[in-house]
């Protein structure tokens, strides 16, 4: 039987974070973790609905979560979130991220321009129009994968994407640190998330050891972890939480 992940502290009182993609899924889990450690959260997507009905389901249990409308890939959505921050965030949740499968031998050009515009450019648009707003101290924390350290068959466009995420994290990482900022990526294996089918097992479990997917919850711990004070000599690191792996 599986651990729970730790319980949720108030190490992030007072502090404020923008999560993308928080909707649904791994974003979701990591809005609420942030929320129920003290912060106030905003959660952007361009799920509108989705995105309206969770920050209300995290409100009525009395966390501070306000959603806004970001779509990652479009720069001018970015400067309009810019306007709404006030006086700006302490923690940025790069998390926003689509997936499709091909060979490289049948991927369309729309589709690999798509899938890098929302995985990879728009964590640059984030850190881009989010930086200059985090006083010292913050922390930017990017979402990659095992396929940001490892090839998948099938996988070119969102393993290029990953891969990208990791070179990113430690070029802001450098740029940044003179700032107190830090940048960190996270490199999930397979998360129990409406993009993955948790019962279809196959390769990914096959090759991981503790055999079983990844409870977004605790991809979210780690999330917590990177945000807070108790990674505070932590900078252009990424960390794998992906039940070994990438140990193999």
């Amino acid at each position: 039987m599986s651990s729970p992940s730790s319980p949720p502290t108030q190490r992030l009182s007072g502090r404020r974070a923008l999560v993308t993609g928080g909707a649904r899924g791994q974003g979701a889990a990591h809005v609420e973790r942030l929320a129920a450690e003290g912060a106030a959260v905003y959660l952007a997507d361009v799920l509108d609905d989705a995105g309206e009905a969770e920050a209300e389901r995290l409100r009525s249990a009395g966390h501070d979560v306000t959603f806004l409308h970001l779509d990652v890939a479009d720069e001018d959505s970015w400067a309009a979130i810019t306007s709404r921050l006030g006086d700006g965030v302490d923690i940025l949740v790069n998390n926003a991220g689509i997936l499709h499968t091909a060979p490289l031998g049948e991927e369309s050009l729309a589709a690999w321009r798509e899938l890098l515009d929302v995985n990879l450019t728009g964590m640059f648009l984030g850190i881009r129009a989010i930086a200059p707003l985090m006083p010292s101290g913050s922390s930017i924390i990017n979402i990659s994968s095992i396929f940001g350290r490892a090839g998948a068959a099938g996988f070119g466009a969102y393993t290029t994407s990953k891969f990208g995420i990791i070179g990113l994290t430690r070029v802001a990482a450098l740029e940044l640190a003179e700032r107190g900022i830090r940048v960190n990526a996270i490199c999930p294996g397979g998360v129990a998330t409406p993009m993955s089918d948790p019962n279809r097992g196959g390769p990914i479990i096959d090759d991981t050891p503790l055999r079983r997917y990844a409870r977004a919850t605790e991809i979210a711990a780690v999330v917590a972890f990177l945000a807070s004070a108790d990674s505070s000599y932590m900078t252009g690191a990424e960390v794998p939480v992906d039940g070994g792996y990438l140990a193999r």
